[in-house]
């Protein structure tokens, strides 16, 4: 089974709008791309990527999967469709879906004022188009209310595979605990829901995290999901906000070292394999 990094971004400053990248942002604020990572992934070993999107426009989703032309690594592209408006969704589908390594979609619902805005009735009218497709849905759930919605979600849109990025950013840098740990299990019971172990060493002390600060957090996800409902995400370039791609990939393995084999072969590839249905 290919080792699958399920979670990683690129990005243009000088051909995209990513309206929440400024300067403030510090050292992601510039052009990130595939010649950038291919040295990383080979030195971790990493062989195929799921890309992301970062925006929540049609420019960003098309760059996505001109990378993806180019770029034999990039095995799946997660876009971006406008499902708060399903007949344009519609048609943004039909075209995108004639792209083999069109895989997902996700919308930025933590940029949006409205925490509700994945329940709306557009929204979840959208959501049920992915799920006749046969596509996932990428949950951006930052706050508690977003989480809370997945399982709303899971029940109404019931054909929908939703994966919860990046374990919902679990309050590890507070070493905090709930409401995330209920909220993560409540989303868990739903077996058409996943979840990305990704992100969270930006959510830990970003100069001295180490694998033991994200363990309980990860083993819990363990419990609830099981390791052929979790998938390993680098977050790249985010993740060098706080370390770079080797910590990410060395502290991962940490992590899971005390799986059995086949479990750290699904959280390393088999799982996002299956989900972004990579090869079919």
């Amino acid at each position: 089974m290919a080792v699958v990094d399920a979670h990683q971004h690129f990005w243009n400053l000088e051909t995209g709008s990513y309206p929440w990248l400024t300067p403030e942002a510090g050292p992601i604020h510039r052009t990130f791309a595939p010649e950038e990572l291919l040295p990383q992934l080979a030195a971790a070993g990493v062989e195929r990527t799921v890309l992301v999107q970062a925006a929540d426009t049609y420019a960003d989703t098309d760059a996505m999967l001109a990378q993806a032309d180019a770029h034999d690594f990039v095995a799946a592209v997660v876009g971006w469709v406008p499902l708060h408006r399903p007949d344009e969704a519609a048609g943004a589908l039909e075209r995108y879906r004639r792209h083999p390594r069109f895989a997902g979609v996700r919308h930025l619902i933590h940029d949006d004022p409205d925490p509700d805005w994945l329940i709306r009735d557009p929204v979840v009218e959208g959501l049920g188009l992915l799920a006749g497709a046969g596509l996932p849905f990428d949950v951006v759930a930052v706050l508690p209310r977003h989480l809370e919605h997945v399982p709303v979600l899971a029940e109404r849109v019931p054909g929908l595979r939703l994966v919860v990025d990046h374990l919902a950013k679990p309050p590890i840098r507070e070493k905090g605990w709930e409401p995330w740990a209920s909220l993560i299990a409540r989303a868990a019971e739903h077996p058409n829901v996943y979840a990305k172990v990704s992100g969270l060493n930006t959510a830990a002390d970003a100069e001295t995290w180490t694998a033991e600060d994200l363990r309980p957090y990860v083993d819990h996800a363990l419990e609830v999901f099981g390791p052929d409902r979790l998938m390993f995400g680098s977050d790249w370039p985010v993740a060098v906000l706080a370390g770079d791609y080797a910590k990410v990939w060395r502290e991962t393995g940490v992590l899971l070292a005390g799986l059995a084999e086949t479990e750290r072969a699904a959280v390393l590839g088999g799982t996002a394999t299956r989900f972004y249905r990579i090869g079919d």
